[in-house]
C-alpha cells in the first residue's frame, strides 16, 4: 500500500524579473494503490525534499511543495515543488538550527549640548565668555540601530532582564566601549514542522542602539553650593561685587566646581567647567550575549 509510480511532467516552469531573483517549479504525476496515503509521501515520492538545490540552477533551492488531486483521480495526484534563491543565508529544515538575520536602520536623537568643536575639531565645553554654561541647549545627533532575530529553543526571562538597558562592556560593531545599548528583547512561540515532527520554538527580536558619543550620562560640574576648604563646610556659591571686589555676593548662575575638592573653580585656577561622564547603566558582554554579524 503505498506508491506505485511518479512521473515528471514537461510542464517545468521559470520566471525571472529583472532586478529580483529567479523562481521555478517542477511538477509530477504520482499514482498511489490507495486513496487514503499520507500526503506527506505524496509529496515527497519525487524523491525531493526541503532545501534540495534544482538539478539546473544550484543557487534555486525547493522551498514549497503543493499536492492537489490530478484530473480528478483518486489515485493520481498533481505534487508541485516550487524553488527560490533562499533569503537567508545557510537556511536549515531546523528552526533551531538557522543563523541570525541582522537588520540595520538609522535615526536621530536630541540631547543636551555641553561641548562644541573649536579650531582643529578640538572639543571643548560650551560655555560663554565668563566661562558660564548656557542651560537648556539641545543638539541632534545620528544613532544607528541593530535588530538581531533569531530562534530559540526557549524564552530567558532572566537573561532578557539582565541584559535589558546594558551598554557594552568592550569594543562592539566597531563602537568604543559603552557606546551600544540594548534597547529591547521581545520573544514569541512559533511551530514547524520537521520531518513530521513538531518543532515549537521562540523567535526572538534583540534591538540596539549606537551613539557615538556614549550612553553614559554627560553632566558639566557646576553647582549652586560648594565645599569650603577652609571648614569643610557647604556654602552658597558667590561671585565678587564688580563695585567693591572684597564683597562676595550669592551667585545668579550654577558656578563650576573644582572635581578634586568640590571648591569654586575660579578659587584655584580659573577655566571652564570640567564635563562630567557618569555611566547609570550596567554594562555587559554583547559580543557573549548578541553575537556579530556573519
Amino acid at each position: 500500500m503505498g506508491i506505485v509510480a511518479t512521473t515528471e511532467l514537461s510542464t517545468i516552469t521559470a520566471s525571472r524579473k529583472f532586478g529580483s531573483p529567479p523562481v521555478a517549479t517542477r511538477n509530477y504525476v504520482v499514482e498511489v494503490d490507495d486513496p487514503a496515503t499520507s500526503q506527506t509521501d505524496i509529496a515527497y515520492a519525487p524523491g525531493i525534499s526541503f532545501l534540495d538545490p534544482h538539478p539546473e540552477a544550484y543557487y534555486l533551492l525547493a522551498f514549497d511543495a503543493k499536492v492537489s488531486n490530478y484530473n480528478g483521480s483518486r489515485y493520481h495526484y498533481l505534487v508541485e515543488w516550487s524553488y527560490e534563491v533562499p533569503k537567508q543565508a545557510n537556511p536549515d529544515p531546523n528552526p533551531l538550527a538557522r543563523p541570525d538575520i541582522w537588520k540595520w536602520s538609522t535615526g536621530g536623537l536630541a540631547v543636551p549640548a555641553l561641548t562644541f568643536y573649536d579650531v582643529g575639531d578640538v572639543v571643548k565645553p560650551l560655555v560663554n565668555a565668563a566661562d558660564d554654561v548656557f542651560e537648556g541647549l539641545m543638539q541632534d545627533i545620528a544613532t544607528l540601530q541593530a535588530s538581531i532575530s533569531g530562534n530559540r529553543q526557549i524564552f530567558d526571562v532572566a537573561l532578557a532582564q539582565s541584559v535589558q538597558n546594558t551598554l557594552n562592556d568592550g569594543v562592539y560593531l566597531g563602537g568604543a566601549k559603552h557606546t551600544w545599548k540594548c534597547e529591547g528583547i521581545s520573544g514569541q512561540e512559533q511551530v514547524e514542522i520537521v520531518n513530521d515532527s513538531e518543532v515549537r520554538y521562540y523567535s526572538v527580536e534583540v534591538t540596539l542602539a549606537y551613539r557615538p558619543d556614549g550612553w553614559p550620562l554627560l553632566i558639566p560640574d557646576v553647582g549652586w553650593n560648594f565645599i569650603d576648604p577652609a571648614d569643610n563646610k557647604k556654602k552658597r556659591v558667590f561671585v565678587i561685587d564688580p563695585e567693591n571686589n572684597a564683597e562676595k555676593i550669592p551667585a545668579t548662575a550654577p558656578q563650576a566646581l573644582n572635581a578634586a575638592n568640590g571648591n569654586l573653580l575660579f578659587a584655584g585656577a580659573a577655566g571652564a567647567p570640567v564635563i562630567l561622564t557618569r555611566r547609570v547603566n550596567r554594562e555587559a558582554n554583547f559580543n557573549q550575549y548578541f553575537g556579530t554579524p556573519s
